[in-house]
C-alpha cells in the first residue's frame, strides 16, 4: 500500500509545477536546462556576533529533483550555480547561495521530491 503522506507530496509538487511555476534556465558552467519553478523567498536571521542580527532575505527557486538533469545525470544544486529569470524584456540573473552557514539548499519535503534553492539576485540583464 502506499504512503498516502509520500502520495498526497507528490501531487502537491506537481500541482505547483504545473499551476504555479515559471520557466526558468539553471546553469552550470557550460551546461544548462530548462526548468519549471516555483518562486518563493525566506527570510534568514544571521547574529554577526557583535549583538547586531542581521535580516536577510533569499529568492527561492522550487524545483522537482528529478528535473534537475545537467549532463545527463540528475544532480542536486550547487554553490555558485546560476539561475536565470527572464520578466518581459529582462534577464534576472540569480546564484545560487545562502548567508552564513545556512545551506544554499534543502528538500521542501520529507520524501525529497521537491528542492527549495535559495538564490541572490547577481545580475539584471536588458534594455
Amino acid at each position: 500500500m502506499a504512503n498516502l503522506f509520500e502520495t498526497g507530496a507528490t501531487w502537491l509538487a506537481n500541482q505547483l509545477k504545473t499551476h504555479a511555476s515559471a520557466d526558468v534556465i539553471y546553469v552550470r558552467g557550460v551546461d544548462q536546462i530548462p526548468v519549471k519553478a516555483t518562486i518563493g523567498k525566506t527570510e534568514f536571521e544571521i547574529d554577526d556576533g557583535s549583538g547586531v542580527v542581521l535580516r536577510i532575505q533569499s529568492r527561492d527557486f522550487l524545483i522537482h529533483a528529478a528535473d534537475l538533469v545537467l549532463g545527463g545525470t540528475e544532480t542536486l544544486p550547487v554553490a555558485g550555480d546560476l539561475i536565470r529569470e527572464v520578466q518581459g524584456a529582462n534577464t534576472f540573473v540569480y546564484e545560487v547561495m545562502a548567508p552564513g552557514n545556512e545551506p544554499h539548499y534543502r528538500y521542501s519535503d520529507p520524501f525529497r521530491k521537491l528542492l527549495r534553492i535559495h538564490t541572490k539576485h547577481v545580475a539584471t540583464e536588458g534594455p
